[in-house]
């Protein structure tokens, strides 16, 4: 992570965990709750991390939805 977001412990665990997940680790979707992950990480560390990985990430009805991969998004409808 860039050194402007270093995490403290819980919320480096936090993301480990998230990308520990099966489904990230095989480049799938996974989602979260906005509200925890504003919680425990910070909206900026997180969305750092997510453009550090080069992954897609979008919000909708207070859920983060993270694609694992770096595939281009394309919204279809």
């Amino acid at each position: 992570m860039d050194d402007a977001y270093l995490l403290p412990p819980f919320a480096a665990e936090f993301i480990r965990q998230l990308f520990d997940s099966k489904a990230a680790r095989e480049g799938a979707v996974i989602r979260r709750k906005a509200r925890t992950v504003d919680r425990v990480v910070g909206r900026e560390p997180f969305v750092a991390e997510m453009k550090r990985r080069g992954y897609g990430v979008v919000e909708n009805a207070g859920q983060y939805v993270i694609f694992c991969n770096r595939e281009p998004l394309r919204r279809l409808a």
